[in-house]
């Protein structure tokens, strides 16, 4: 990454935690196993139900007494239409200063898989954030929601996009990708490069 490259990134980093700063303080968390206790104890229809949407079948014997969650990205998948799926375990393997390349003017999806484990993690979001020479070219936050502890991969599919065309939208670009809990608590921070090119690629 480039002098501008790390400007753009250090100004975007800092509106982040502009963000971050004004956000409502949550409780003190509490070890699941506890908070289910709780639960059971002036348990009702609404909350038997609250339990049974958000936990499933959660083998609750098995619960660790940490109160903290755990959130573990596992991997990233390019999807488009007419190629195959292009699964790229996290962190990335390959040179992360080129993870992957698109073609331009084509359509493309990202689908992120992750395990929650220790307790429920509220809030869960994403952003990304990507610089071409230096500039900003875009800068998305999504909300994922809360998720409940579970040995099974939770997956995301991300809305369909189309990378932009024409030979100044080819080359190469630096992104970041976050994921964040509505207690501010990161689970990755992660930078890489990748290019658009004129036709498809791969890893490199």
């Amino acid at each position: 990454m480039d002098a501008e490259e790390e400007a753009s990134a250090s100004m975007a980093e800092e509106d982040e935690e502009e963000e971050d700063a004004g956000s409502v303080a949550l409780g003190p968390q509490v070890p699941l196993k506890d908070h289910l206790q709780l639960l059971k104890e002036g348990e009702d229809d609404s909350l038997r139900r609250w339990k049974e949407q958000l936990l499933g079948d959660v083998d609750t014997t098995k619960l660790g007494e940490s109160a903290e969650p755990e959130v573990t990205v596992l991997n990233l998948t390019i999807l488009a239409p007419g190629r195959p799926d292009l699964l790229l375990p996290i962190p990335f393997t390959n040179d992360s200063s080129r993870a992957f390349t698109l073609k331009d003017g084509s359509p493309y999806s990202f689908r992120f898989s992750f395990t929650v484990a220790n307790n429920i993690v509220s809030g869960l979001k994403y952003s990304h954030t990507v610089w071409k020479a230096g500039v900003r070219v875009e800068n998305q936050k999504v909300m994922l929601g809360t998720f409940g502890p579970r040995q099974e991969l939770y997956t995301y599919d991300a809305e369909e996009d189309t990378t932009p065309s024409g030979i100044f939208a080819r080359g190469s670009y630096s992104a970041k990708l976050k994921f964040v809990d509505d207690d501010g608590k990161v689970y990755l921070d992660m930078r890489y490069g990748f290019e658009i090119r004129k036709d498809w690629g791969g890893v490199v």
